[in-house]
């Protein structure tokens, strides 16, 4: 049966492999079908291909398209206009708010919009204004405003 294959088994493939890929988004099925489209070209050319061959150079560039788009997507990282979008924390440093409850050995609390935070910095009393400088892990850094 391998003895039989043509270019077309391979095109086949790939077609089958990117469609794989809209439906099951963030695998890497389309980089193993752009393989299966570089086999089925290069068998075109060189019909005499065994199919041994063939599933080594399919083996060898399945490989090297995952590497070769790792290598570009950590070159070219994604920009976006809302990088804090899943960083919720991230999205409070700089904003003021006005403290409910003191600041005492360094440790509070506060409430911002519907969560209430862990909150370090220096000690101050309730109704203090404070803003927030930045986030280590679920804590958020404040300082008192002048």
């Amino acid at each position: 049966m391998l003895q039989q294959l043509t270019y077309w088994h391979w095109f086949i493939l790939a077609a089958l492999l990117i469609i794989l890929e809209v439906f099951a988004p963030g695998a890497f099925m389309l980089w193993i079908g752009i393989a299966a489209g570089i086999v089925g070209a290069v068998f075109y050319f060189v019909p005499t291909l065994t199919w041994e061959y063939q599933f080594i150079l399919f083996s060898i560039a399945s490989v090297g398209s995952i590497l070769a788009w790792r290598g570009y997507r950590n070159t070219h990282p994604v920009t976006t206009d809302e990088p804090t979008l899943n960083r919720r924390g991230a999205q409070y440093v700089g904003r003021v708010f006005t403290l409910d409850a003191p600041i005492s050995n360094g440790i509070g609390k506060i409430r911002v919009d519907d969560s209430t935070w862990k909150i370090e910095g220096a000690d101050c009393p309730a109704g203090t204004k404070i803003k927030v400088v930045g986030i280590e892990n679920t804590v958020l850094k404040v300082e008192q405003t002048g």
